[in-house]
C-alpha cells in the first residue's frame, strides 16, 4: 500500500504544477507532496476504506479501470503521432530533447534486451498481478459462490489485465524504443512537457492508483 501512496505523493504535485504551467516548484502548499497525500488520504481514501461491503467499491474500481483504459488508448494514439527519432521533424509536436537527440539506429525494435535493469522486471511483474488479499472478500460476496465461479473471475480478471499491460508496454516501446524511460509517461515530456493529453493521462493514473488503495485495505478492515 505504501507504494501506491508514494506514487500519489510524488506524482500529484508534478501534475498540478504542469497544469498550472509552472516549470519550477513554487513552494506553495498545493505543490507539497506531504500535504497533498494527507488531504487525499482523509478526503478520498479513508471514506472508501470504511465501506463495509466490497460491492460498494465496485463502482470506484470500475472507474479506476476506465482510467487505465484511457491510459492505454492514449499510448496507442501517441504511437501514431510521435515519430522516431525524437529529433525528427514533425508537423504536430515541437520536440524538447534537452540536447539529447535520438538516432535512426536507436529506433530499431529489439526482441530481447538484457541489461542491469532487467532484474527489476521480475518483482514489477509480480507486483502488477498481486490480487490474493482480495480473493476471499470477493468469494464471500459472489452469488452462488463456488470454486469454479471464483476461478472464472480470477481467470478473466488476470487475462484482461495481462492484455492491458502487454498492449501498453508494446505500444509504449514501439513509440520510443531504446529511449523509453523507466517511467514511461515521463518519456513523453521529451516531446512536449505541457501536452494536455499526457497530463490528463497522468491525472487518470493518479485517480486509478488512489481508488485502488481502499480495495487493498478492504481485507484489513473487514
Amino acid at each position: 500500500m505504501s507504494s501506491y501512496l508514494y506514487i500519489i505523493k510524488y506524482e500529484l504535485p508534478l501534475v498540478i504544477q504542469a497544469f498550472l504551467g509552472l516549470t519550477e516548484p513554487t513552494g506553495d502548499w498545493y505543490l507539497n507532496g506531504n500535504i497533498l497525500i494527507i488531504i487525499v488520504s482523509i478526503l478520498i481514501i479513508l471514506p472508501l476504506a470504511l465501506m463495509k461491503h466490497l460491492g460498494y467499491l465496485g463502482y470506484t474500481s470500475g472507474f479506476s479501470l476506465s482510467c487505465m483504459v484511457f491510459f492505454l488508448c492514449a499510448v496507442i494514439y501517441k504511437k501514431t503521432v510521435i515519430s522516431c527519432p525524437l529529433n525528427a521533424t514533425h508537423t504536430e509536436h515541437h520536440v524538447y530533447t534537452n540536447g539529447n537527440s535520438t538516432t535512426e539506429e536507436s529506433c530499431t525494435p529489439k526482441l530481447f534486451t538484457v541489461n542491469t535493469q532487467t532484474a527489476y522486471a521480475i518483482p514489477i511483474i509480480a507486483f502488477a498481478f498481486v490480487c490474493h488479499p482480495e480473493v476471499l472478500p470477493i468469494y464471500t460476496e459472489l452469488r452462488r459462490a463456488t470454486k469454479k465461479r471464483m476461478q472464472n473471475v480470477a481467470n478473466v480478471s488476470i487475462f484482461a489485465m495481462f492484455v492491458m499491460y502487454l498492449m501498453t508496454a508494446l505500444f509504449g516501446y514501439l513509440t520510443f524504443y531504446g529511449e523509453v524511460d523507466s517511467e514511461m509517461l515521463h518519456t513523453y515530456n521529451k516531446v512536449d512537457p505541457l501536452d494536455k493529453l499526457v497530463l490528463s493521462v497522468r491525472l487518470a493514473v493518479l485517480v486509478a492508483v488512489t481508488l485502488t488503495v481502499p480495495v487493498v485495505l478492504f481485507p484489513v478492515s473487514d
